[in-house]
């Protein structure tokens, strides 16, 4: 009987961490997307070896002292989990090296949402820049000219700016170029810039002074939007780790209610042990998806 009861505990215990996490996932998602009304878009598709070449570069890398504390964070900490769970080291041992299997993939997503957060920092640069020399050159290309020489952006952007200016020459007018920009960085803010600039040039638009104005205010507004959301978005993602790691020990009330000695007797139960590992299983894939929609669904129009 008391066999019977412990094992419905644990399945109680299991279907617990999967709604929580399910339930946790929704009220993320649903925090992103109602709380903020200027945010990140997606990024042009470069591949992960430029992203993590740009990420050193840019000083944001881990360094092998970072590096090597966080694989022993994990292994010490997988190992630790798991050994409380089952008192068996070979065990441990196997739910270490899966933990510390799994920091090249962090470091990814990781890499990718700080080169989104780049991106977007050099797209502000662009824009904002591009519509001030604008107001002073009174000619789009004549402004790109500007804000490439100035040495204020920086590579990709940098050279797809030249890239625009070289297009524009040869074809005679700025459709190509724009088409160009506005399809590699598909943001807001982009977009709504150049129909402005394609506006005014091909319809000859007088008194644009407002209409400069009123798009660098929404600039502005994009821009603060996108940092506050950066902030509550990091909080939020700290208390979502914190949660999740003390799921982790759920197990352990358990066994305080029961005592090691029947605790491991249950274990010899086969039934008892693949809950054990299930519940082991399913908290660390769902730490692992709020992590890949953390660093990769940084929000939508």
């Amino acid at each position: 009987m008391a066999t019977i009861l412990v094992f419905v505990l644990i399945a109680v215990i299991m279907i617990f961490v999967i709604i929580y996490r399910n339930a946790s996932g929704q009220n993320l998602y649903k925090y992103i997307s109602e709380n903020t009304s200027f945010i990140y878009d997606k990024f042009a598709p470069y591949t992960y070896k430029s992203i993590r070449e740009k990420i050193k570069a840019l000083g944001q890398d881990y360094t092998f002292s970072q590096y090597m504390t966080q694989v022993v964070g994990f292994a010490v900490g997988a190992a630790v989990i798991s050994y409380l769970y089952f008192y068996n080291l070979i065990i441990s041992i196997i739910y270490a090296v899966a933990a510390v299997s799994v920091i090249p993939y962090l470091n990814y997503l990781r890499c990718k949402r700080l080169y989104s957060e780049f991106i977007f920092e050099q797209i502000q640069v662009y824009t904002s820049n591009t519509i001030m020399e604008f107001t002073t050159t009174q000619s789009f290309v004549k402004a790109l000219e500007g804000v490439y020489e100035s040495g204020i952006l920086e590579d990709p952007v940098k050279t797809d700016v030249k890239v625009m200016i070289d297009m524009a020459y040869e074809n005679g007018t700025i459709d190509q170029s724009i088409n160009f920009m506005s399809t590699k960085y598909d943001f807001y803010i982009v977009k709504n810039m150049h129909y402005l600039f394609l506006q005014i040039t091909n319809e000859g638009a007088r008194d644009t002074a407002e209409s400069l104005e009123n798009m660098s205010q929404d600039i502005d507004t994009l821009v603060e939007g996108v940092y506050r959301d950066r902030i509550d978005r990091a909080g939020f993602h700290k208390k979502f780790l914190q949660f999740g790691v003390i799921l982790y020990f759920m197990c352990m009330l358990l066994q305080f209610m029961l005592g090691s000695e029947k605790w491991e007797s249950l274990l010899d139960l086969w039934y008892v042990q693949l809950l054990v590992h299930a519940i082991l299983i399913v908290n660390s894939y769902f730490l692992l998806k709020g992590e890949k929609y953390y660093n990769e669904n940084v929000g939508a129009e």
